[in-house]
Order: structure tokens, then sequence, then C-alpha cells
């Protein structure tokens, strides 16, 4: 009989954020699919968990994802895990995801944190329908193309992005999208959380005034 792949959401900042359902998965599991097993080995030595560990990340290649498919055929359980937050989201879970699928193998999230909805749960903005885009372009001309074909998007915006772009793609935004509604969350659940309100003009102030540092969300509004 075949085993199961269970997609376990990890906390994307506090350790405390992890699910009841999730520690005995992972606990019981026969394997851990991780995106960065040293990031990975600290969440589970704090819980006291010992299962073992198998990289999984976006340079693994289809060799690591027939490896571990093979595993489940063979009867083994794995629990998928990313660096923090839920796997497949902006990260190659879901390819893992996939495979198990057209394999026939059952799959079966265990849900959790999330630095989408734990953002849009303070913005304070509409969510009854929002647009994820992952992260935008990094080259100037492509992230500017990337907010025109937003520019008539009536659903709230939500996106990721690094420190050292953050001016660039908030100062490009408001030269396409106007000077509209804009939260910011960094570094979510961890010490240093912020979560800035205002227009893209305040946000571009603020973040000029002290520079960007940690991991960025941002929610975009244009109504």
């Amino acid at each position: 009989m075949a085993g199961v792949l269970y997609v376990v959401a990890t906390p994307i900042g506090n350790l405390q954020d992890i699910t009841l359902r999730a520690l005995e998965t992972l606990k019981t599991v026969d394997l851990i699919a991780a995106e960065d097993t040293r990031h990975t080995q600290k969440l589970l030595q704090h819980y006291g968990i010992e299962t073992p560990l198998l990289s999984f990340h976006q340079h693994s290649g289809a060799g690591r994802i027939q490896q571990i498919v093979r595993r489940l055929q063979a009867g083994e359980s794995v629990a998928l895990v990313t660096d923090a937050g839920t796997p497949g989201i902006s990260d190659p879970g879901g390819a893992l995801v996939a495979a198990a699928h057209a394999a026939g193998i059952r799959v079966v999230p265990i849900p959790g944190a999330s630095a989408v909805t734990a953002v849009l749960s303070v913005a304070g903005l509409p969510a009854h329908r929002f647009r994820f885009e992952g992260f935008p372009p990094r080259k100037d001309s492509a992230r500017r193309r990337f907010f025109e074909r937003l520019r008539s998007e009536e659903a709230t915006i939500v996106f990721y992005e690094s420190p050292h772009r953050l001016l660039k793609t908030l100062q490009t935004a408001r030269e396409v999208l106007g000077d509209c509604t804009v939260v910011v969350g960094r570094e979510l659940t961890k010490q240093f959380e912020e979560v800035f309100r205002g227009t893209l003009s305040e946000a571009i102030a603020h973040w000029q005034t002290q520079p960007p540092k940690g991991e960025f969300v941002i929610v975009l509004h244009q109504g």
C-alpha cells in the first residue's frame, strides 16, 4: 500500500505558530522533505523531533522528486515542509505535490501559518477577493510591465519582495498605479515585526528613512 504525502505548514517566524497536528505529523512520518534541512532542523530540535530529513529545493531536480515518489510508492509516509509557511506557495513544493498526484499518491494538507493570510488579516483591506502574485520581476522594465498588467485589477493584490528591491518596487507601483493604499508587513511574527499602512508615497518616505531589513509581504488596493 502506498504511503501518504503530507503538506505541512510550519511557522513563518515565531516557533510557537505551529499546530498540534503538524507536530504529530512531523513526529510520525518516515521522512521529512525540507527546503533547507539546516533551517528545519532548528524547528525539529526545538520540539524534540528526530525524524530523518532529506533536502528538497528548487535545484533538486527531477531525480530527487522521483526518489521521494518511489519511497511513497513503497509505503513510506513523507512530510513536505518549506523554510517558512505553507509549502507550494512561491516555493518548489508544488512540483513534488504534482508528481505525487500523478503517481496516485494520497496528498494531505496540514494547514497552518502563511504570510499571505497573516498580512491580509491585519491589512484592513477588502479580502473577499485577492490576487497573489509571488515576487515581482527583478528587472526594471519587467517590473513596470508587471504593475501595468495589474492596473485594472479590482481585487486586492498581495506579493512578496526582498529588502533590497522594496523601494524600487514601491516607487514603480506608485508610478503605474497611482498613490493607492498599501500595507507592508515586515518580519511578520518575529521580534521586529512591523505592519505599515498608508499610501504608496507614505510608504516610500517611511522606508527611505530606515533602510529595509528582513522579509516583506505587500498588500495593494486600488479602490
